[in-house]
């Protein structure tokens, strides 16, 4: 049986692990459709010092592995022939950025998102755990907790790379907006 993922509040312990996190979708996930000097802004963006000071304006939650798995998070596989590995923002060229995660160690931090009411900011899920609904667990459980607030709908802004995973959790598009990271889907979905 694979790990239990349990959602829980940011803790500013939590804050080195979530920048790390956030840097490595970043460079391996959204480097596909932002350029790299863009890539490098916004990893420089979340430091462990801006997620302390984001949980004290907004809720900031983490998926973290609780169940003891025989191996961590393996980083991708050997190359099968001797060519350097590609730049940190290229996927590689003949090869998926997406591996088959191993299981994660008891409590490592697999995910993050944050709230402020009904606005979702900073959903990042660690590409070796993606497929494995981690994503929509955290979503579900912010979504609840603004409809528990009263409010009607989520809002959230949206990278190129995380457009399709908002849309497959139900939420539509409203604008387009460009901002200082670049190109944003500003999506919303009702809450029941």
């Amino acid at each position: 049986m694979g790990p239990v993922t349990t959602i829980r509040s940011f803790r500013p312990a939590d804050a080195a692990a979530v920048a790390a996190l956030i840097a490595r979708c970043l460079r391996e996930v959204n480097s596909r459709d932002y350029p790299p000097d863009l890539i490098d802004r916004m990893c420089a963006h979340f430091t462990p010092e801006r997620m302390i000071e984001l949980s004290g304006i907004r809720e900031i939650f983490v998926a973290t592995s609780t169940a003891r798995a025989a191996e961590p998070l393996s980083e991708s596989p050997p190359r099968p022939d001797s060519r350097p590995a590609p730049e940190p923002h290229a996927p590689p060229a003949s090869e998926s950025v997406f591996r088959p995660a191993a299981e994660p160690a008891s409590g490592t931090v697999l995910g993050t998102v944050s709230r402020d009411g009904n606005k979702v900011f900073t959903m990042f899920v660690d590409p070796r755990a993606h497929g494995q609904g981690i994503g929509r667990k955290l979503m579900t459980h912010i979504e609840g907790l603004a409809e528990a607030d009263g409010f009607d709908h989520m809002e959230t802004g949206a990278s190129i790379s995380a457009h399709d995973f908002y849309r497959r959790l139900g939420y539509s598009d409203v604008r387009v907006s460009e901002t200082d990271f670049g190109l944003n889907y500003i999506l919303r979905k009702p809450l029941a």
